[in-house]
């Protein structure tokens, strides 16, 4: 089993925002998306990039926090700009916008590879057309792409759909994509709750996507942090099952079994496999100390 990253909540920060990059280094966030896209106006985009680039030489002060930028797409004035300056800047991965096919992403690391950006710099893309949900299986496949994030407020809008608590018009496009991703072997975020004042659909959104099996959630605010790490991450009680699962699957290899019955269910090597899973995210999760 690879290294498990946790990726419970991963807050969008406005790159123009001095203050609110400055307040990231505080909060108990597990990834934060420095946004030079969506969250900065035409005339701010230089002005952004740049108090990025000084955020990034920061690093260190981030603690384990990842940190990840979100650019301008390669078809805007300011696309090629972002991925030179910011190819060897020190982010842990960048968020290509609108991803629609596996195209978009090579032309991306030609730029970066032009420029010398590390052959290892992960690619993050945004799963947030209908085109690209439908093509999200090329996307995840290309080797340097290592997560997909759901932008559920752009597909909506895509799709002529409504924006309804139970996200029913968005069933189909979510479930796509997380099979696309976990075919991948590759980390899948949930998109974004927008209304700030509905903590109740807020936190049945989080447990949806739990459910659905999303590695964590999106986000707007930091008042979300708290609920999000707690919907994506294992329960006291999945962890107290976990053990008991391993413990009992163990004991059966031991004896020469191939399976072991844990409160009257089978257990068997897929079961003890992700056991393993969660009880290395809650080590990863303890170890990052939030």
């Amino acid at each position: 089993m690879g290294a498990i990253r946790p990726r419970r909540s991963a807050l969008y920060v406005p790159g123009s925002n001095t203050r609110a990059l400055e307040k990231g280094k505080e909060l108990p966030v597990d990834v934060l998306i420095f946004d030079l896209e969506d969250a900065v106006a035409p005339d701010a985009k230089e002005e952004a990039r740049a108090t990025v680039l000084a955020a990034l030489e920061k690093r260190a002060s981030y603690g384990r926090r990842e940190l990840v930028v979100r650019v301008n797409g390669l078809d805007t004035p300011w696309g090629y700009g972002d991925l030179s300056a910011l190819a060897r800047a020190g982010a842990d991965a960048l968020l290509l916008p609108k991803v629609e096919s596996v195209d978009a992403v090579r032309r991306a690391l030609a730029v970066l590879a032009a420029v010398g950006a590390p052959e290892d710099l992960p690619i993050w893309c945004m799963i947030e057309t209908p085109l690209g949900v439908l093509r999200a299986e090329e996307i995840a496949r290309h080797p340097r792409v290592s997560c997909l994030v759901m932008g559920t407020s752009d597909l909506t809008k895509d799709l002529h759909a409504l924006h309804t608590r139970e996200r029913l018009p968005m069933l189909v496009s979510l479930g796509i994509c997380v099979l696309a991703a976990r075919a991948a072997g590759i980390a899948i975020l949930d998109g974004v709750h927008l209304d700030l004042s509905d903590d109740e659909g807020f936190a049945a959104a989080c447990r949806q996507g739990r459910e659905l099996g999303f590695d964590g959630k999106t986000l707007i605010h930091p008042k979300q942090i708290p609920v999000a790490n707690a919907a994506f991450g294992p329960s006291p009680e999945e962890l107290e099952q976990a053990r008991r699962v391993l413990a009992a699957y163990r004991a059966a290899r031991e004896t020469g079994a191939g399976v072991a019955v844990v409160d009257g269910r089978l257990v068997e090597a897929l079961h003890a496999r992700e056991a393993e899973r969660i009880l290395a995210l809650a080590a990863a999760i303890a170890e990052r100390g939030a």
